[in-house]
């Protein structure tokens, strides 16, 4: 009997009118081609292909089975295309959000996931900006929530999900723990702790530009910690500052304090592969791009 694999090598042929070429276009060597095909003409009795000094011609027959051939292979990948379709239809959405995302904004994301696909299970993925954009280019996940400002691939679209706003963190026996709003200028010379650079550098450099715009001259740390460590060591540095959400406020050992300025901004982004195929993905882009996530999906 024929095979899938044969017919994939003798359409090759036939459309190239030319074994060196067709054996390129596959992948493999001349002589296992027209190994291969002489084994499909022994199967069918006939002679499929008329080899000459110019190239290859085909046979009536070969004609015959080139248009036959073109089918079963189309069946053949709607098959799979198809079947590929139903597996991803049953399995989780996966679901990526960057680590210390503000409380809920998972839990609304998936709210929004299950109203326009009741019953479904998501798997979430949590790290930082920079996995999230390598997790979703890679498709190891459908979705990803980041920080922004970020800049992604071509192939990748991104919305605007929510804002959240920054105020100064800081040890409670810092001296600037005394006042109820901080003087941007009054943070001037005091060691800033951020996290690393390369785990999101757009807003690495867009908060250390907000704060020096608002006339705040402070010195970058050579310490760089993720949020949690930030945490720990802030009680411990009351020569030191970081930048943290009306969240933080309450963490034992700290005080956070807005800025008089007004408070800093970041923008949490989705993002997802712009040619993706999952209806799903695409709904939620469809509503994500035309506003940003609503508190109660419908």
């Amino acid at each position: 009997m024929v095979e899938l694999r044969q017919l994939r090598y003798f359409v090759a042929v036939a459309e190239e009118l030319h074994f060196r070429r067709a054996a390129e276009r596959l992948f493999i060597s001349t002589p296992t081609l027209s190994q291969q095909i002489r084994a499909i003409e022994r199967e069918v009795g006939g002679l499929l292909l008329v080899r000459g000094p110019q190239g290859v011609e085909l046979t009536a027959a070969g004609a015959v089975l080139l248009a036959s051939a073109r089918e079963v292979l189309a069946a053949a990948d709607g098959a799979v295309r198809r079947t590929r379709a139903a597996v991803r239809a049953d399995a989780a959405f996966r679901l990526g959000v960057v680590n210390g995302a503000p409380f809920g904004l998972s839990a609304r994301m998936e709210a929004l996931l299950r109203a326009h696909k009741p019953g479904l299970r998501v798997a979430l993925t949590t790290g930082t900006s920079a996995e999230q954009v390598r997790l979703v280019d890679q498709d190891e996940v459908d979705l990803a929530v980041l920080r922004g400002p970020a800049s992604l691939p071509p192939h990748l679209t991104q919305a605007h999900v929510i804002e959240e706003e920054l105020g100064v963190l800081m040890s409670a026996a810092h001296p600037l723990a005394a006042h109820d709003a901080i003087d941007p200028t009054a943070l001037s010379g005091f060691e800033l702790i951020l996290f690393a650079r390369a785990s999101a550098p757009e807003l690495h450099d867009d908060l250390l530009r907000q704060l020096r715009e608002r006339g705040a001259d402070v010195v970058l740390s050579d310490s760089a910690l993720s949020h949690a460590q930030m945490l720990s060591l802030l009680p411990l540095r009351p020569d030191a500052i970081g930048l943290g959400s009306g969240r933080t406020a309450g963490t034992p050992g700290l005080a956070w304090r807005p800025l008089r300025s007004g408070p800093l901004r970041i923008t949490y982004l989705a993002a997802w592969r712009t040619a993706t195929r999952d209806p799903l993905v695409r709904e939620i882009a469809d509503i994500l791009t035309t506003g940003p996530l609503p508190d109660r999906p419908h």
